[in-house]
């Protein structure tokens, strides 16, 4: 048997090669010296997809609650429980009111976002007076955390309660580090044999481009366990 374009079958590297399609469509490339802030943000945020939603409750000087989410979210580490925020400044150079509140209260907690909970967090988007709770104005349900004051959001089913560590400014970015001390799930959710998560339970939302372009982890990709490194050798040429 031959491949497409006479050559044998065995020299097709099956980990690499693209569809021949894929081969003949014309490349383009974006130079982020040249391009504004606003076509680089267009561009990375349309591409680096699907992002991770950090719903973030912090308090304020005056202990009003804050919450606002973020797709420049994710988990960095382990050892320590690192998450990472980046709550960049609004147009005008000031800086958000959920970093601030994060770097003067030394505390947060990262609700996690569920296809129940993505309206209400999409309307928390919104540019809320510093003086205006969100949590009040949408009438959503708040419960105590256990070992920050920050509490959580109740329609979310997971909480990551953190200490707030550092923040690097890079430029005009802004990134929050913090350390995750507890984490909330639902009682059926992970496996205490092994501390995973059980399939399906877990149905979280992820930000693609635009206003209110979103994700879902409905549609799950299982390629199996690593391979060995003889597994991939054999396949190679496969």
């Amino acid at each position: 048997m031959r491949a497409r374009g006479g050559a044998p079958a065995r020299d097709r590297n099956l980990w690499t090669e693209p569809p021949i399609s894929t081969k003949l469509v014309p490349t383009m490339h974006f130079d982020m010296a040249e391009l504004s802030q606003p076509n680089r943000y267009k561009l990375l945020t349309a591409l680096v997809v699907p992002r991770p939603i950090g719903w973030i409750t912090s308090l304020d000087a005056e202990g009003r609650v804050n919450l606002a989410p973020y797709s420049f979210f994710n988990v960095l580490g382990n050892r320590p429980p690192i998450v990472a925020l980046g709550p960049n400044r609004r147009p005008d150079g000031t800086i958000k009111d959920t970093a601030r509140n994060i770097e003067q209260s030394g505390e947060f907690v990262a609700n996690i976002v569920t296809v129940e909970a993505a309206p209400a967090m999409h309307a928390t988007s919104a540019d809320f007076p510093p003086e205006e709770s969100e949590v009040e104005t949408l009438g959503l349900e708040l419960l105590p955390s256990l070992k920050v004051k920050a509490p959580r959001v109740a329609i979310s089913p997971v909480h990551l309660e953190c200490r707030y560590l550092q923040t690097v400014e890079l430029g005009e970015n802004r990134v929050l580090f913090g350390e995750v001390l507890l984490i909330h799930t639902p009682d059926d959710w992970i496996d205490p044999s092994n501390y995973r998560l059980l399939k399906d339970k877990l149905v979280a939302v992820g930000r693609l481009e635009g206003p209110g372009g979103y994700a879902t982890t409905r549609d799950r990709l299982d390629l199996g366990s690593v391979p060995k490194p003889d597994e991939v050798r054999s396949r190679r040429g496969a």
